[in-house]
């Protein structure tokens, strides 16, 4: 150390940057003191002085250390213990087992988030601390964002589970697809067509669309059309398709069917046939078939004509067929069958509610059922409109 004008000059070695830095406050506390060069060295670190310092601070950390292994321990414990906890809780109060499963984990992941926060404020790591916090919503935000398409199917599947517009089993109608439904799992449901084949529906193509659901209300109305020709009285069509329609023994007395005039065509009053059958016991397509042959035969039985679209010219009198080779004059009527010929067409149409091509009138939703019991399983996953699943914990 020189001085020279009250400013001192400190030459030499400090083992440390600390060391150097302390010669030059002690030397600048000394009175008439006006500055301080400091061009003391630092010497180069030992490999074994490195490790000793090293061992000092991590004694030094070991209480901090062990506090934060303690903080976090324990919010760990805290978190599963809320996680059963708020599950428990909510079993007997929300139905449905996704909404309580998400729930019960978003508070045990606050729980755990909590603890290291504290963990990193009484390690004096509070910018850190701030920056995880924020960070763990930028990371999700950015996760949602780049599995958008997984989120959206995940969310309609918890509302689909608390709102439950159908169970296992019902017959529905979505985005085009009608068929039976299988399964609810977290991304799609399964639905299996009248086909006999599985398909998969998005469950954020299912929330949004429109659905129709056939099961819901055991009563289905059906309908079709037909044409009658201009010289048959409506009210006499109306009443013979009625009268089919209270004998068929699927068609429902109430609600009560309808027989209107819908419009009037190119060449046909088209009359619409309405009525209703129970969806749980009855195909409606067996039943729409077998009323559409009822009510054709019976016009047929009754003389109302179902001309086509084809402009139809109606000889009501007949048409006089002049033969040549022995001018003998006859009418269209008599060319129609008669005697044994006639009786056998009669013969044909048996007067039952369904036929063996028809195949009884009863509903195809037991074998379906079976068919799918007996395909090839469906992917492990919960079904979330089971009755079982999402029980209460153990």
């Amino acid at each position: 150390m020189r001085v020279e004008n009250a400013i001192v000059f400190l030459d030499g070695e400090a083992q440390t940057e600390e060391a150097r830095a302390w010669a030059s406050e002690v030397a600048r506390s000394r009175p008439g003191v006006l500055g301080v060069v400091n061009r003391m060295d630092v010497a180069s670190p030992d490999a074994m002085e490195g490790l000793r310092q090293l061992r000092r601070d991590v004694l030094r950390a070991l209480p901090t250390l062990g506090f934060a292994l303690l903080i976090v321990g324990v919010a760990a414990a805290g978190a599963w213990a809320g996680t059963r906890g708020v599950r428990r809780l909510l079993h007997p109060r929300i139905r449905a087992p996704l909404l309580r499963d998400l729930i019960a984990r978003a508070v045990g992941v606050l729980i755990l988030l909590a603890g290291v926060y504290v963990v990193l404020r009484v390690s004096g790591l509070t910018q850190l601390a701030l920056t995880v916090v924020g960070g763990t919503g930028l990371v999700g935000l950015a996760l949602g964002i780049a599995f958008r398409d997984i989120v959206e199917n995940y969310f309609a599947s918890i509302l689909l589970s608390v709102h439950r517009p159908f169970e296992t089993g019902d017959l529905i109608e979505v985005a085009g697809v009608t068929g039976y439904v299988q399964q609810l799992n977290v991304r799609t449901t399964m639905v299996m067509t009248l086909d006999g084949n599985f398909v998969q529906l998005p469950n954020s193509v299912v929330y949004k669309s429109t659905l129709s659901n056939f099961t819901a209300n055991r009563n289905r109305r059906e309908s079709f059309v037909v044409g009658i020709g201009y010289d048959d009285p409506i009210d006499r069509a109306q009443e013979v398709a009625l009268r089919v329609l209270n004998d068929h023994p699927a068609v429902l007395d109430d609600p009560e069917p309808w027989v209107l005039a819908d419009n009037l065509g190119a060449a046909t009053v088209n009359i619409r046939v309405y009525f209703w059958l129970n969806g749980h016991e009855h195909s409606w397509l067996k039943v729409r078939s077998s009323v559409i042959r009822l009510v054709k035969r019976a016009f047929q039985e009754q003389g109302i004509s179902m001309p086509d679209e084809a402009r139809e010219v109606v000889f009501p009198h007949g048409v006089p067929v002049v033969l040549h080779d022995d001018r003998r004059t006859t009418d269209a009527d008599d060319l129609a069958p008669s005697g044994p010929a006639a009786g056998r067409s009669r013969a044909t149409s048996a007067d039952t509610a369904s036929t063996r091509a028809e195949g009884g009138l009863t509903s195809e939703a037991a074998v379906l059922g079976e068919q799918a019991r007996q395909a090839k399983p469906l992917h492990d996953s919960t079904d979330l409109l089971s009755p079982h699943a999402g029980g209460p914990p153990a």
